[in-house]
């Protein structure tokens, strides 16, 4: 490994280490089996019998004997027409299709939770053995799902629909939910399913309230409220990817901070979208039309160690509504996974919901990466030996240069012993070594700088598999060889706490790729020249190290590329170098090549005819020293 291959490689992983401190992962304790044994639990066996949830001025003895219009009397200041919808009983709808299961609440007629058919939820249970759990999303008890309607002789800003029992109906797939008014009026929201979609429809119907409620012909205010769940393994980094996005209508789609509390006014356009997403999961409510003007969007990020949760993601959405008798207003609901085809079928930008990156990485991402990954999962079942196959194509489409850089590499090697006569010759004239260090490289026909190429050109393939790999659910819960997750670290094994930059336990594929990088620096370097630089022959071996901790919590994905792509550059070092390479013939066209009249070029002469000014001056400067004595 040469000089400037080092150099190349040293400033690269720089970058990797300012990334890490924005947006790399670091472990956290996964919370207690039980703690999370006993939520599913509560949640699973909660029980569907209709529970009494009145307003707490009046018992059910009370409410019991009161006619409709005496019931009308008592909760007419606070509800006004809505009084018969103010009391009731909290009951439980459930609809499903052949992905998930959506479970509704009468108080309020919003989600409760959904569950995803075929996706789970992994924790670590006793002796360290991996435990499948149902996957909700939207299951917050502390989640809010609220219209503020303005009634008219109600104080206040109005009537929230969580506090009003709606009126269930279903219809096959289709749930009506629906709060009546005094006059014969009626607001209601309607969920609709179709089977082999997590997108549902939500409408919502205004009937006879165009006399009930306050500034008709404006927006109706709704507040979503949504509480994240922790879903994966790696919680610090699931909490990287987790935010609200936005969609204006005449925009490029945008999003919040992902790392800390954030609020955006989208003041001046109206909204086609708005999504909470985490790393593999999204909750959006989609625009037939759009959300007027005015939007408020948020996150609030949560002490991971102390908070059950993982980010509260927010909307204060306007949905615009007319003066008419009977008003619709048209929406959807997608519930589900970041499946990057299922999200652009979708259209409207919805699939930027995915961490691939806004830059040239995420397009590599998008267009390159991964429909090649998709054209490989067509053949090959398991994804990890969709990965190393990958590694094999990029290494065979970079070969002509790797060729290249080796050739380079080997020239570099003959002509060491050169390079040491001349240094021993001009040993205390830095500047003449330089000159003649350069002279040699152009009549010879070598570059130091030959080795870069090849990596500077993988560079944007390896920034861009940096966020691959996380962000694609296809290597979700996907295991190769000891990984049982290629999405997140594999664990080799548990080690204490305090032990620095490891965050508690080994990745074998993080170790693996930390010794064939000291493999491959070995044999590259063994013929080079550290004399100047004696630093550099060591750096090369203890950058692994130094940087095995920033792997060892990265998605194993992207440690089993890295491990793959030293294990194929090591082969093709050998072969190439030992086998394809005839150095003796080599060595005479660099003699021969020597003995040929050199046109420099326009730097190359600008260059030395300023080492030559350089040493004049030096010589100069000395010899005024030497009379002054």
């Amino acid at each position: 490994m040469d000089r400037s291959t080092i150099v190349g490689l040293v400033l690269i992983l720089i970058i990797f280490a300012v990334w890490q401190t924005v947006v790399a992962p670091s472990p956290e304790e996964l919370e207690a089996q039980q703690r999370y044994q006993d939520s599913i639990t509560a949640l699973n066996e909660a029980t569907l019998t209709p529970e009494a949830d009145i307003a707490p001025e009046f018992t059910p003895t009370e409410l019991a004997g009161l006619t409709d219009s005496a019931r009308q009397a008592k909760f007419g200041n606070a509800f006004g027409p809505f009084a018969a919808s103010a009391a009731g009983e909290a009951k439980e709808v459930v609809v499903e299709n052949d992905l998930m299961i959506v479970t509704l609440n009468t108080k309020g007629g919003n989600i409760k939770r959904v569950e995803l058919k075929e996706y789970a939820k992994m924790i670590e249970g006793e002796e360290g053995k991996m435990v499948k759990l149902p996957l909700y999303l939207m299951e917050d008890e502390k989640n809010r799902f609220e219209y503020t309607l303005p009634v008219n002789g109600v104080s206040g800003a109005g009537i929230n629909t969580s506090d009003l029992y709606f009126t269930p109906k279903v219809e096959g797939q289709t749930v009506i939910m629906r709060a009546p008014t005094s006059n014969g009026g009626y607001f209601e929201q309607r969920y609709s399913l179709k089977d082999g979609t997590y997108l549902m429809d939500y409408d919502l119907r205004f009937e006879g309230l165009n006399q009930v409620l306050v500034n008709q012909g404006g927006n109706i205010q709704l507040q979503w409220d949504n509480y994240l769940d922790k879903i994966e393994r790696n919680s610090q980094y699931e909490s990287t990817l987790s935010t609200m996005y936005f969609k204006p209508t005449d925009d490029d789609s945008d999003y919040c901070s992902c790392t800390s509390t954030d609020s955006e006014t989208v003041d001046g356009q109206s909204l086609k979208w708005v999504a909470g997403s985490q790393q593999f999961f999204t909750s959006a409510l989609l625009a037939d039309n759009s959300f007027s003007p005015g939007s408020v969007l948020a996150t609030e990020v949560f002490d991971l160690e102390t908070s059950p949760d993982l980010e509260k993601v927010s909307a204060t959405l306007n949905i615009p509504v007319g003066n008419s008798n009977s008003e619709a207003v048209g929406m959807q609901l997608y519930v589900g996974p970041n499946e990057f085809d299922r999200l652009r079928a979708i259209g409207h930008d919805l699939s930027d919901v995915i961490s691939f990156g806004r830059s040239i990485f995420g397009g590599i991402n998008r267009w390159i990466i991964r429909p090649l990954f998709g054209f490989l999962s067509k053949y090959i079942s398991n994804m990890g030996i969709a990965i190393l196959v990958l590694t094999l194509i990029v290494k065979l489409l970079v070969y002509p240069l790797t060729y290249k850089m080796l050739v380079s590499n080997v020239k570099m090697q003959v002509l060491k012993p050169e390079l040491e006569k001349m240094k021993a010759k001009h040993k205390d004239d830095a500047q003449a070594q330089q000159m003649e260090q350069m002279k040699m490289y152009q009549e010879y026909g070598a570059s130091p700088l030959g080795g870069c190429l090849p990596m500077v050109l993988q560079m944007p393939i390896w920034f861009a598999l940096y966020r691959f790999f996380p962000a694609s659910i296809e290597f979700r819960q996907e295991s190769f060889l000891w990984a049982n997750d290629l999405s997140t670290y594999d664990v080799l094994t548990k080690i204490p706490d305090w032990i620095p930059f490891m965050q508690g336990h080994i990745s074998l594929f993080a170790v693996l790729w930390a010794i064939t990088t000291v493999i491959y620096a070995y044999y590259n370097s063994r013929h080079m020249d550290y004399s100047a630089q004696p630093m550099m022959k060591y750096f090369q071996y203890v950058m692994p190290i130094l940087f095995l901790g920033f792997f060892n919590s990265f998605a194993a994905g992207l440690t089993a590329y890295l491990f793959f792509s030293n294990t194929f550059n090591i082969a093709q070092t050998i072969i190439t170098k030992n086998f394809l390479i005839d150095h003796d013939k080599l060595k005479a066209k660099m003699e021969e090549n020597r003995k040929k009249p050199k046109k420099k070029s326009g730097f190359s002469a600008r260059l030395q005819e300023a080492l030559k000014e350089q040493q004049r001056q030096q010589a100069a400067q000395n010899g005024t020293k030497k009379k002054g004595k």
